[in-house]
């Protein structure tokens, strides 16, 4: 499926712009610290993708990318080993493989002892993601290690004429995302460290109380959530997008543009009845709220 085609079912999905990072004190003096920004997750992600560092299709163009770096701990020096790396980016021809038991451009590895990942893979292309919208080229990524949240980002490259067009990447606090391709023969190499940062999770028990199918009282539109790997997801017509907990039955769809947001708060009635009310802001100043209640 085409990106622009997917659009239209998607709404805030297609939206990604970096979280900042913060300003902490080491004992010393106050320094910027090192967190890797995020991005939202998309709609095109799938879980499961086949364990492999070579993404490479015979046959199709696109020059080709080697992609490594280097997975740490908060500290920001301490190698995480065995960390689970996932990339996915669109083909050439703008289409990203939803449906297809090859994964074509989806793949996961680990890291090794040192926190050193590696993909090959062929260069993805700028598309229109609606309304004359050109995202530049990206890859997607997602770094999973037990201890902390999901990190969730964009990778862009230098040179893009669309890098100053698109909401995300015209951000400064992007700009350690977007790399330099290094051509050393036949390939193209760019390197991507990452530092991992525990947020707040909710418990399995809280998710598990909260997980299920949705009915909106005024329109019957179903939504069913469902959680994977202690985070809270809504299914969407591919797999799914992911919401950050935020303490007391909260959560919100992070990495939108200041002023933009989506958020979930649940109440949990006494006779066991759970209502969702799902408040939604375009950045406009406006807000919707919807309310569901849990078939």
């Amino acid at each position: 499926m085409k990106r622009r085609e997917f659009t239209k079912l998607t709404g805030l999905s297609i939206i990604a712009i970096s979280t900042s990072g913060f300003i902490s004190f080491n004992g010393e003096n106050y320094v910027g610290d090192c967190e890797t920004t995020s991005d939202i997750l998309g709609p095109f992600y799938r879980p499961d993708s086949p364990v492999r560092e070579n993404l490479i299709i015979k046959g199709m163009p696109g020059a080709v990318i080697e992609l490594s770096g280097k997975v740490r701990h908060k500290d920001c020096s301490t190698p995480y080993a065995r960390a689970k790396v996932e990339l996915w980016h669109c083909s050439n021809d703008e289409v990203y493989d939803n449906e297809s038991e090859e994964f074509r451009y989806r793949g996961t590895t680990y890291c090794d002892e040192d926190g050193n990942y590696k993909f090959l893979t062929q260069m993805p292309v700028p598309y229109d993601a609606g309304g004359g919208e050109i995202r530049p080229a990206h890859f997607h990524m997602m770094f999973s290690a037990p201890g902390y949240q999901s990190l969730i980002t964009q990778i862009y490259f230098e040179g893009d004429k669309y890098l100053d067009k698109d909401r995300s990447t015209i951000s400064p606090k992007a700009k350690n995302r977007i790399l330099k391709l290094q051509k050393e023969e036949d390939v193209h190499k760019i390197v991507f460290d990452c530092n991992m940062n525990d947020k707040l999770k909710p418990t399995d028990a809280a998710l598990n109380s909260l997980v299920g199918k949705y009915k909106n009282i005024d329109t019957g539109e179903v939504r069913e959530y469902f959680s994977k790997d202690g985070d809270l997801w809504v299914k969407n017509e591919v797999f799914g997008k992911v919401f950050v907990y935020t303490g007391k039955n909260s959560f919100e769809y992070g990495g939108l543009p200041d002023g933009m947001y989506e958020k979930l708060d649940f109440e949990l009635k006494p006779e066991g009845e759970v209502v969702l009310k799902q408040s939604v802001s375009y950045g406009d100043g406006k807000e919707v709220t919807k309310t569901y209640i849990r078939s």
